[in-house]
């Protein structure tokens, strides 16, 4: 079954991706849920129309998210945490830490929804790497440093 995404969905695509899925899927979740319309012609061409228009708007925006990027890389965060001796961290490190962090280094305010972690919980003292998925086209890798306070 073919969709046109009306939303971003995450590990499915992008807004206006025309992406395949399982019946089921399309028919009783993303459909009803308002994150996605059927691919019919009709669709389709209401679809291509739109992105003719909205590709002066897309190239701007993207442009905006390569300085962006250009701007955070090479950051190398410290980022603050209460820790053991041991150097385990009372709680964890999240992403709403990280783009705080962010924030206050480069004045640059980043969603954290756009910020992923390779671990699933930083738990730990030490160094670790962050992906910020700027556009869908523009991510950098941010390293950052979890030291005990």
């Amino acid at each position: 079954m073919d969709i046109i995404l009306k939303q971003d969905v995450t590990n499915l695509g992008y807004k206006n991706d025309i992406v395949t899925v399982k019946p089921g899927y399309g028919r009783n979740y993303l459909i009803p849920q308002g994150l996605a319309i059927l691919a019919t012609e009709r669709n389709r061409k209401i679809l291509a129309e739109e992105m003719r228009q909205q590709a002066h708007k897309e190239q701007k925006i993207k442009d905006e998210a390569t300085e962006k990027a250009k701007a955070l890389e090479g950051l190398k965060l410290q980022i603050p945490a209460k820790a053991a001796a041991t150097g385990k961290i009372f709680g964890s490190v999240n992403t709403i830490m990280i783009a705080n962090a962010i924030k206050e280094a480069t004045g640059i305010e980043v969603d954290r929804k756009h910020i992923v972690l390779n671990e699933d919980a930083i738990k730990e003292v030490g160094d670790y790497t962050a992906k910020i998925r700027l556009h869908k086209e523009v991510a950098v890798d941010i390293d950052f440093n979890v030291f005990a306070e």
